[in-house]
């Protein structure tokens, strides 16, 4: 199947590289001229603007738009909403505001373009990995794109099949992809995906952060413990009820640098985490652990402690999302 991207950043570029590697087509553009350069002598069709990406496709044509949530997605969708013809697709598999793609789609319609919104989860590993989907949009739309998305997933790879799971139940879930309904839905879900990512995130850092001050001297000489964490992360990612990705992440940040220096411990966060609350306060739904873990990065950019450091070596780890300097 052949698909355009904008976008070619550390996941655009790497979704266009996967699907090349499964028999894909794609034409791709991003204002960086050296990245579509770098994908084009990798066998994908650079062009030089948008213009030139809707003439290289073919009809229906699919456009998949991987850049970060507001202004510029905004912009590039309004931009292709008057270059495309009735019946082309408008993917947005950024972190778009799930309320942005309930109004884009309705627009969008009476133009005659279809609109698919995409929750991804993966960051910088998914090529290597494979991306975890989370679609938004009509089914028969969804089912057009079932080629790329089914490229894009991990698949069912070895992780043990849940029990007692019925056999009428989605098999595109165990393959790591969901239709989760009409347009917006998928990125609601990524965005509470999100919002579950910051508490568990925050606890490991909490946990760790005890674990690394036991040697205080505020403490009594016969309850110190000079701990090491590393090895701590080591033997918990093995057989540990909390073994995760992570934590994966966290033993690797650990074995190369066990006192964080790397890091200032001021976190960042991509605004997910404060929509999710938003939408716990408009249901009436009381997420305590949350915003919590919302707040503490917040509470980081002003004083950091070894657990913030934590919380940025992991961000990095999945993402490779920087720092957010201090005020």
């Amino acid at each position: 199947m052949q698909l355009g991207i904008i976008g070619l950043g550390r996941m655009g570029g790497n979704i266009a590289r996967r699907l090349m590697l499964n028999g894909h087509t794609t034409v791709v553009y991003d204002r960086n001229e050296a990245f579509v350069k770098g994908l084009a002598g990798e066998g994908a069709t650079g062009v030089a603007d948008l213009a030139g990406l809707v003439a290289g496709l073919q009809k229906p044509r699919a456009i998949w738009v991987m850049l970060p949530a507001g202004d510029p997605t905004e912009n590039t969708i309004e931009e292709l909403s008057h270059l495309l013809e009735d019946g082309d697709v408008i993917i947005d598999g950024g972190n778009t505001f799930y309320k942005d793609d309930i109004r884009r789609a309705k627009a969008l319609s009476e133009k005659g373009l279809h609109y698919v919104d995409v929750g991804t989860s993966g960051g910088v590993w998914g090529l290597e990995r494979g991306y975890c989907m989370m679609i938004g949009g009509d089914a028969e739309t969804v089912k057009l794109l079932d080629p790329i998305f089914e490229s894009l997933a991990p698949g069912i790879g070895n992780i043990p099949r849940t029990k007692d799971r019925s056999a009428a139940a989605d098999s595109r879930a165990e393959r790591g992809y969901i239709h989760a309904g009409p347009a917006g839905s998928g990125h609601f879900v990524k965005m509470i995906h999100n919002g579950i990512e910051y508490g568990m995130m925050q606890a490991f850092a909490e946990g760790f952060d005890i674990l690394k001050t036991k040697n205080s001297e505020s403490l009594p000489e016969d309850q110190r413990f000079d701990l090491n964490v590393a090895d701590i992360a080591e033997v918990w990612r093995r057989g540990s009820v909390v073994s995760s990705w992570l934590l994966d992440l966290t033993a690797d940040a650990l074995a190369t640098d066990p006192k964080l220096d790397g890091y200032s411990g001021s976190v960042a966060d991509s605004g997910e985490g404060r929509w999710t609350i938003e939408a716990a306060m408009e249901q009436s739904v009381p997420v305590p652990v949350l915003s919590n873990s919302l707040f503490a990065r917040f509470r980081s950019r002003q004083q950091s402690t070894y657990g913030d450091k934590m919380l940025s070596a992991m961000r990095f780890g999945f993402g490779g999302h920087v720092e957010t300097p201090k005020k």
